[in-house]
């Protein structure tokens, strides 16, 4: 029976409409440096306002298409409604893209694998808060799919999402260049002489590390080899999660090996789309995990982290072509639903230390300065760190959020001013507790966790360290909750 096409339409609608839910079954969206993008889209206001003297806002040309949509919204409907339209406007943008990417290599829809990208939509990247960088992957990927199967016309439009793609983040832009230029060299030779010209791109990721290492301040860690599969995107949180991380890699490895019976193992290992798995792999474990580049006071960083998201979804594009059996589609299912229950479940106790932090500001008189000295060790994500910065926005100044003096972002520091501390070691050492306090800091509050994990307020004084407390908040308030 042919698909009517105002049926595909209302399918479309319905399934957008459940990858958005989780930006609304919480009272608050927790993703870490969300909650640093709203801070700052607020400070953004009172600088353009003339209420923030010392700061200022900065025409950039990367990583500010989403702070833009973001502030934007904020003026129009308020800084609730405007985190949800723009994390669910970034959800979509990934998770269509991706999908397209995959069809496009696979020559036909695999929306067996709508719940695999969408528990990539919603993994680490997102719970990190990467928004720039993630929404960026989103659009590269549309433009990859455009690209796989080129015409004058797709290229342009493959041309202008790149462009658009370079203003949320230029990384994204960068890997998806390099594969596309790799693929369309791979399609052109024999499958044996892929090898080859794969080892040309390894052999020139190593040069790329040591040019980097030579010249500019760079870190690498070994622990980027088990970075290299993707599969660490659905590992959000803590321990747990290895769960849904072993059930998907068994349901990877089962539809892998149903591609080989069908198609032969030479044939598979020979071809672009495994190629492309080899070479995004390969990014991970050789490029540095963190950069510093010139003229930043920050590291770009969590390299290995945010792409190891671009080569979990180079999998689905290789799986994409595998007819999976009746259990491994259940199986990837059930495999969802227990890495959104796990999400739902721990999203909810962030919600309520969030709650706890906002009563524990509400007893200030508005307007002071405060950090948080507060940290779950037992976290993969920054949630923990960040929730500060929210519960700041329109209530007091998060003294230690790091935005303004990396000189990365739109809103950075032009002078002393009392809102963030100008130097950006100053609020690395805020965060991590040894900051001595001076004089010039005051009136200056902390917050941090008693003995019985209950949070407290307590004004800092000249001399002393803003200190940190240790807290295993999806514990303690689950209990609660």
């Amino acid at each position: 029976m042919t698909e009517l096409p105002g049926a595909k339409r209302w399918w479309y609608l319905a399934a957008s409409l459940a990858l958005i839910a989780p930006c609304f079954w919480q009272p608050r969206l927790q993703a870490g440096d969300l909650s640093s993008h709203i801070y700052n889209a607020w400070l953004a206001q009172l600088i353009e306002s003339g209420r923030a003297e010392g700061l200022q806002v900065v025409q950039q040309t990367t990583n500010v298409l989403f702070d833009l949509l973001l502030g934007g919204l904020f003026r129009l409907v308020g800084a609730e409604w405007a985190q949800r339209i723009a994390v669910s406007a970034s959800v979509l943008t990934f998770v269509w893209g991706a999908l397209a990417f995959a069809a496009a290599v696979a020559g036909r829809r695999p929306w067996h694998l709508l719940p695999c990208i969408a528990m990539l939509a919603y993994g680490w990247v997102f719970h990190m808060g990467f928004f720039n960088f993630y929404l960026s992957m989103g659009l590269c990927f549309w433009a990859m799919s455009l690209a796989w199967n080129p015409s004058p016309r797709r290229w342009a439009a493959v041309g202008v999402l790149f462009g658009i793609a370079y203003t949320a983040h230029a990384l994204p832009v960068i890997w998806s260049v390099g594969l596309l230029a790799y693929a369309m060299a791979a399609r052109r030779l024999a499958p044996r002489r892929r090898a080859i010209l794969t080892a040309g791109f390894v052999a020139a990721m190593t040069a790329v590390h040591v040019l980097l290492r030579l010249f500019v301040v760079t870190r690498w860690s070994p622990s980027q080899f088990a970075l290299s599969t993707g599969l660490d995107q659905v590992w959000v949180f803590d321990g747990k999660y290895y769960v849904v991380l072993a059930g998907l890699l068994l349901v990877w490895a089962l539809m892998f090996l149903g591609l080989v019976r069908g198609r032969g193992a030479r044939e598979v290992v020979g071809s672009v789309p495994f190629q492309l798995c080899v070479v995004g792999a390969a990014v991970v474990m050789i490029l540095p995990e963190s950069v510093l580049l010139p003229g930043f006071a920050h590291s770009l960083s969590y390299i290995a982290e945010r792409m190891s998201l671009g080569v979990a979804v180079c999998v689905c594009a290789l799986l994409a072509a595998a007819t999976p059996r009746v259990v491994e589609r259940w199986a990837l299912v059930a495999v969802a639903i227990v890495f959104f229950g796990f999400v739902y479940r721990d999203e909810r106790a962030l919600n309520a230390f969030e709650d706890r932090m906002q009563d524990v500001v509400s007893m200030l008189h508005g307007g002071e300065r405060v950090v948080s000295a507060v940290e779950d060790l037992e976290l993969r994500s920054t949630t923990v760190t960040h929730t500060i910065d929210r519960v700041c926005v329109g209530r007091c100044f998060s003294y230690a959020n790091y935005e303004p003096s990396t000189g990365q972002f739109r809103v950075r520091v032009a002078g002393p001013n009392p809102f963030v501390v100008t130097r950006h070691r100053d609020a690395m050492a805020l965060q991590l507790g040894n900051y001595e306090v001076r004089e010039s800091d005051l009136p200056l509050f902390t917050i941090e966790s008693d003995p019985k994990g209950l949070l407290r307020l307590r004004e800092l004084h000249p001399g002393t360290r803003s200190g940190v407390t240790e807290l295993h908040v999806l514990s303690a308030f689950k209990r609660r909750g």
